[in-house]
Order: structure tokens, then sequence, then C-alpha cells
């Protein structure tokens, strides 16, 4: 008996491969995603090197390699100017998330564009009211992590880097920084940690533990910007958790995208509020 191949059976009865088994053999896995991760944060550190010694060379407060030797006086100097923070805050996240996004899609084109896992979830929602849901779980996200942060605090001061930005940047230089918080900063983060992060490791585990180890990472991730405040921790988890439930449900990244950018638009509106209340 002929035992015919894979091939010729598809040729046969016309019959081709389920895109997301076909896309899977090809999908980064767990080490690849975290590697992936760890990356975005050194073009941070590289590209805010960069970006603040060409600022110091293009202000005339760095004259010469000698004065390498004392950047941190010069880059504080620097940093007294109006916008100059605010600038660098844009150049190194554009330093950083461009080439993670453009690397990205063109390492794993295929799983780019596909909603489900392994895919990265650049497609159209199923449905249309998760981008609705998206805005009103971005609120709600804001307003109970901030209630819970507060709560754990038990009084203490919660110090958030991007938000001590804001509130010390003129008002002029706060339109291009909040643009960034908006959009460029949450569209990167839901790729790596909703997209591969998260995709890689529903391939070895259940969603329930991929959810919940996605999320943990991206919380303590942000513990640099929260000053090491771990009271901080749990409005960060409880927004991951949301993003990923957005992200698996909808069939897409973008709802998960909205509602990160959602949650940082309510940061940004208070930094405008205390620019006018000053």
């Amino acid at each position: 008996m002929d035992v015919l191949s894979i091939d010729t059976r598809r040729t046969l009865f016309n019959t081709q491969p389920h895109p997301a088994m076909s896309a899977l053999a090809g999908a980064p896995g767990v080490w690849i995603a975290l590697g992936w991760i760890a990356l975005y944060f050194v073009l941070q550190m590289v590209g805010g090197t960069v970006a603040a010694l060409a600022m110091a060379i293009a202000t005339g407060l760095l004259h010469s390699w000698q004065g390498l030797l004392h950047f941190d006086d010069v880059l504080g100097m620097m940093q007294q100017r109006p916008g100059m923070q605010s600038l660098l805050a844009i150049l190194t996240l554009c330093a950083a998330a461009i080439p993670i996004l453009l690397l990205t899609r063109r390492s794993w084109p295929r799983l780019w564009s596909l909603g489900r896992p392994p895919g990265f979830g650049f497609a159209t929602p199923e449905a249309a009211r998760f981008l609705w849901l998206a805005i009103v779980v971005g609120i709600a996200a804001t307003l109970l992590g901030g209630w819970l942060t507060s709560w754990l605090a038990h009084g203490h001061a919660v110090n958030q880097n991007i938000e001590q930005l804001g509130e010390n940047t003129p008002l002029g230089w706060r339109i291009p920084l909040a643009l960034m918080a908006v959009s460029l900063g949450p569209l990167t983060e839901e790729l790596l940690f909703r997209g591969v992060l998260l995709s890689a490791l529903l391939q070895r585990w259940g969603s329930g533990a991929a959810i919940l180890l996605s999320s943990l990472l991206f919380a303590l991730m942000h513990l640099p910007g929260l000053d090491w405040q771990l009271f901080a921790v749990p409005d960060l988890l409880l927004l991951a958790l949301v993003l990923a439930w957005l992200r698996l449900r909808s069939g897409s990244i973008w709802p998960s995208v909205l509602a990160h950018g959602t949650y940082n638009l309510m940061a940004v509106v208070g930094w405008f509020v205390a620019a006018h209340g000053g």
C-alpha cells in the first residue's frame, strides 16, 4: 500500500495547514522573548547615553573628552534647562522602541499580523466592543490601582519617575512627552509582554500561568521607574492581568494597547492639571 506524503495529500485534497499551526514552528521561545525584552531596556540605556552626550555637546556643556570624567555634573546642569529632561526621555524611548518594533516585524512577519497566539496580535479585534471596553478598562484600572497603591503605601508618598518628569517639565514640552507616553510606549510594551512573551509562555503552560507570569514580569520590570517601591507593584500587576485578558479575548493586541494608553493618559492629565494649577 502506497503511503502518501503530507504534501501529496494536501495537493490531492486541496487542504492547507491552519495559519496558527504553520506559524508555531517559527514562534519565539520563552528565552528568546525574555532576550527581546532585555534588548529593549539595553537599547534604552545605550540610546539614553548617546542622546545625553549629543545634547551636552550641542548645548555647549561638554567641550572636550576630559568633560566625560565629570559627566554626571554636566548631565545635571543640562537637565536643569527647560525641556531638556523631557527631550532626553523622548529620544531615549525612540532609540529603544523604534528598533524593537522594526526588528520584531522583520524577524516574525507571519506572527506579526496573526491575531491569536502564537501571533503577536496586530489584527482587527474580533468585535468592536473590545475597543470601547479597553477605554473603560484603562480608566477603571487607574482608579482602582491608585486606590490600592495608596492603601498599601500607608501614607507614604508614591513616586513614579515619569510623573515627576511630567510635573517638572514646561507646559510646551509636555505635549510631545505626553504623545510618547500614550502611544509609542504602550505600543512597544504591549508587543513585548502581551505579544511576544505571552505567546511564548502559552506554548509551555496554560493560559492562567502564562498570563500570571507575563503580568508579574511586566510589573517587576517597572520597579526601577517606581524607585523600587514594592507597594506600587500590585497596581501594575492588576493592569497587566487585565491587559492580557483583553489581548486573548479580543484576538488582537490593539485593545490592550488602547487600554494601556488610556491608563497612561490619566497620568498625563494630571501633569496638565498640575501645570494649570501652578
